[in-house]
């Protein structure tokens, strides 16, 4: 007798979809074209316009400026790209939109003009608001309801967003600032071209997720139609909170693009042992080489926490995050009173700050992608993930904010402040667990009170 081979949508590796991997190298190559450029956009405003390698030569005020409103917008978008998912083409293809017009926009930012430096900015805006919430809304289409791979699967699909993250600046940046800032920005676009090309290879293990629920279709129809439940509702109120947070979380860790990068550049000591000088941009990718090293250890750390009945709910491990990341700028502070005693500060500090906020990051943010395709509707699905990456660029801008402040209050002040200010903002959440958890009603840990109609939409949304 001869066994039945699965269709390609059915098979599964390590233990997990094959489409998982799909949407894995899809994202990995969009974050290595978004964090390449990332790597280059403050530095490339602030480098001298009369250098053999020229920018715009601005002022680092108002290059932070223009970096927390690029930074917020291309995050904001993500909420018209949620909106098209839901309403129009369906999260796949908004995905395939998305991922057209960031080759587009990279491509464009590699030639060397001052128009085409914005009008590049202009497309990964519109491209990022298209890919980046529906995609990771398929990750979480591609489990069944209360399926426990489903957190394991968010911490793969992590990894996938950090491979990127971490060669690119080493590569992007070591290109961009030692040969041509627009080579770097080129590299990128080729970065961003090639996940394209993975992403319609590997269509036939997606058959199943990301599709239009139209109301051409009787029981989409029915899931449309169905006024969402007390237990929706509530939960959509501790998804709201959690996305405060998340604005407040990114204000602070988002300073490595922007202050930080420029702090790498201007006052830190990057000469290796007399043999070299690291460039500024390389420093971009330590916190995703953090990721690659210890999502492992850190995800074994809560699974023992868990298994020994200890707290474990999304928003404790989001507030351990935020005070784990904010004790990380005590490292900076300890920075900036070496610079001002000695002219410049020693690489081990941007170091062990990047440490505590990877650690912190991954207590965070890979959760917070899970919770919400536990907490969210199905059929606002992709707005409400729209929403958070949008709460994520609100946090770029504060983070801009925050950047520019430096420039008058002094770097320490700011540093020390968001250490302070934001471990105290984590223990407030922690005190305030019980009635956060009661809004989820056991949405959590395979004790979901989901309704039979919630479970066959999940089933309509999933197929």
């Amino acid at each position: 007798m001869i066994a039945s081979i699965k269709p390609p949508h059915e098979r599964q590796l390590f233990g997990h979809p094959v489409g998982l991997y799909i949407l894995f190298f899809t994202e990995m190559w969009e974050r290595f074209s978004y964090y390449g450029m990332r790597a280059l956009f403050t530095l490339f405003l602030v480098a001298e316009t009369t250098s053999s390698n020229a920018g715009f030569g601005w002022t680092n005020d108002e290059a932070l400026a223009l970096y927390g409103w690029y930074t917020m917008l291309v995050y904001v978008s993500s909420i018209p790209g949620g909106w098209i998912a839901d309403k129009l083409l369906g999260q796949k293809k908004t995905v395939m939109l998305g991922g057209a017009l960031l080759c587009i926009g990279h491509a464009v930012l590699a030639l060397n003009s001052e128009t085409t430096f914005y009008v590049g900015c202009f497309f990964i805006i519109l491209g990022v608001g298209c890919l980046k919430p529906n995609i990771s809304s398929m990750v979480g289409g591609l489990y069944k309801a209360k399926d426990e791979r489903r957190d394991l699967g968010f911490y793969i699909f992590y990894m996938g967003i950090n491979v990127g993250g971490f060669l690119a600046p080493i590569l992007c940046g070591y290109i961009g600032e030692n040969i041509s800032w627009h080579y770097g920005f080129g590299l990128a676009a080729i970065g961003m071209f090639i996940g394209q090309a993975v992403y319609i290879w590997g269509q036939k293990y997606l058959i199943h997720v990301g599709n239009l629920i139209s109301r051409k279709n009787e029981k989409d129809r029915e899931l449309l139609d169905r006024p969402l439940s007390k237990i929706e509702k509530d939960r959509i109120k501790v998804l709201l909170i959690s996305f405060l947070l998340i604005i407040l979380f990114w204000a602070a860790f988002e300073q490595a693009g922007g202050l930080m990068n420029l702090y790498a550049s201007q006052k830190t000591d990057r000469n290796f042992f007399g043999l070299f000088e690291i460039p500024a941009s390389v420093f971009q990718s330590v916190n995703s080489f953090f990721i690659i090293t210890l999502a492992t250890a850190v995800g074994a750390f809560w699974l023992k926490w868990r298994k020994k009945g200890k707290e474990s709910s999304s928003m404790f491990k989001i507030a351990v995050g935020m005070i784990i990341m904010a004790l990380g700028f005590g490292f900076m502070s300890a920075a900036s009173m070496q610079y001002e005693a000695n002219g410049s500060s020693a690489m081990y500090w941007l170091i062990l700050a990047y440490l505590l906020h990877t650690v912190g990051e991954l207590c965070a943010s890979p959760v917070s992608l899970s919770y919400i395709t536990k907490l969210a509707p199905l059929k606002y699905a992709s707005i409400i993930m729209g929403l958070y990456w949008a709460a994520t660029g609100l946090g770029n801008k504060v983070a801009g904010l925050i950047g520019q402040a430096s420039q008058d209050l002094g770097e320490f002040e700011i540093f020390t402040g968001i250490a302070v200010i934001w471990t105290l903002i984590g223990l407030l959440v922690i005190t305030m667990l019980k009635p956060l958890k009661r809004l989820a009603h056991g949405a959590e840990d395979g004790e979901s009170k989901i309704s039979d109609d919630e479970a066959e939409g999940f089933e309509l949304a999933s197929n």
